[in-house]
């Protein structure tokens, strides 16, 4: 009597399967072996390639969400969550897009701005630096952002190629508006962040903001018509000749935004931004950063080696942003006992 095998034979594979199987166990190991980042570095690569392709599809189709719309959205769904920490005060997403709106009604009710306007802002690192920055690109407005590092002519050239119909001034900074006040062009409007003015024909802002209106702007002068429109203008150092601005399109700040995101950063990491806001990296990359990830950010005033990492455990900081030579300073800090800080790193 035949058995089972007799009346049902088992397949024999094709000669050539054995040496495939122990090419692809080979490529394996040689792929460990000598590229151990490849399905990551492929992951990262797909990632980005996917975010580029949909950038361009809603290019394709006219459609416009920018990182402000972005930011509105995440304060209605997260008004509580800490946007901004700033020398141990929080401020929330909803805070900081109610401020925003203060400040966009105060220029619209006085002065005559017009969508695609330019706007130069000339502030150190604090939270109206971002709240200015918001709330005059709710007015579909322009905004220049000037180096405060920059003084006199070189200052003076900056505000005027740029053509700014109002030049908004931080409190810290009026001694140097004070050198170039005399010189500036007549039909540009100075806004202080101040109560106060000593300045003859210079306005105050904090006044107006504390009366008024939250509400938001209509939405048609926020709206912008094309990714490729201009919404900041971000200058050179200058270190080879006057400062020259750099245009930047709502598609280029989407880029930047991604930044944070394509590093692998989630919406539970908290950002750690000491480089300057008229900068680019922090910007662009870290306060869009934090607006693409819907995540929290620590700003400091300006760098500090010293107090750096004191910030991080203070803070919970899981993500820094580096430039040049910040971590060298880092690592020539002393070895404190008790601090053991391993964030990811971000180098612009």
């Amino acid at each position: 009597m035949r058995g089972w095998d007799d009346l049902y034979p088992l397949p024999v594979p094709p000669s050539w399967v054995p040496g495939a199987a122990v090419g692809i166990l080979s490529l394996h190991f040689i792929q460990k072996l000598l590229f151990p980042y490849f399905w990551a570095d492929l992951r990262y690569l797909l990632k980005v390639l996917t975010y580029g392709a949909r950038m361009e599809m809603y290019r394709l189709q006219g459609r416009v969400v920018t990182v402000l719309d972005k930011f509105v959205k995440l304060a209605e769904k997260q008004p509580h969550k800490p946007f901004l920490i700033y020398e141990g005060t929080v401020h929330t997403y909803r805070d900081v897009d109610r401020r925003s709106n203060r400040i966009a009604q105060v220029f619209l009710q006085h002065e005559a701005l017009k969508k695609g306007d330019t706007v130069a802002l000339l502030m150190g690192n604090e939270p109206d630096f971002i709240n200015v920055w918001f709330g005059l690109a709710k007015l579909g407005c322009v905004v220049a952002f000037l180096n405060f590092n920059v003084r006199f002519r070189s200052l003076l050239h900056c505000v005027s190629s740029c053509e700014p119909k109002i030049l908004v001034v931080g409190a810290d900074l009026l001694g140097t508006l004070e050198e170039i006040l005399p010189k500036l062009q007549k039909d540009v409007s100075v806004w202080i962040m101040a109560k106060d003015s000593t300045f003859p024909d210079v306005h105050t802002l904090l006044d107006k903001i504390e009366a008024a209106s939250e509400d938001p702007v209509p939405v048609n002068r926020c709206s912008a018509n094309s990714l490729k429109s201009a919404v900041l203008y971000i200058f050179t150092s200058g270190t080879t000749g006057l400062p020259k601005a750099a245009v930047i399109s709502h598609l280029q700040v989407l880029k930047g935004a991604a930044g944070l995101w394509a590093f692998g950063a989630t919406s539970e990491d908290i950002i750690y931004i000491t480089l300057p806001l008229y900068h680019s990296a922090a910007s662009l990359l870290g306060i869009g950063g934090c607006i693409q990830l819907g995540a929290t950010c620590v700003l400091k005033k300006k760098f500090s080696a010293s107090q750096f990492w004191n910030d991080c455990r203070k803070y919970n900081v899981t993500v820094i942003q580096y430039i040049g030579e910040l971590c060298r300073y880092l690592c020539n800090q002393p070895v404190v006992s008790g601090i053991k800080v391993m964030p990811i790193c971000l180098s612009v």
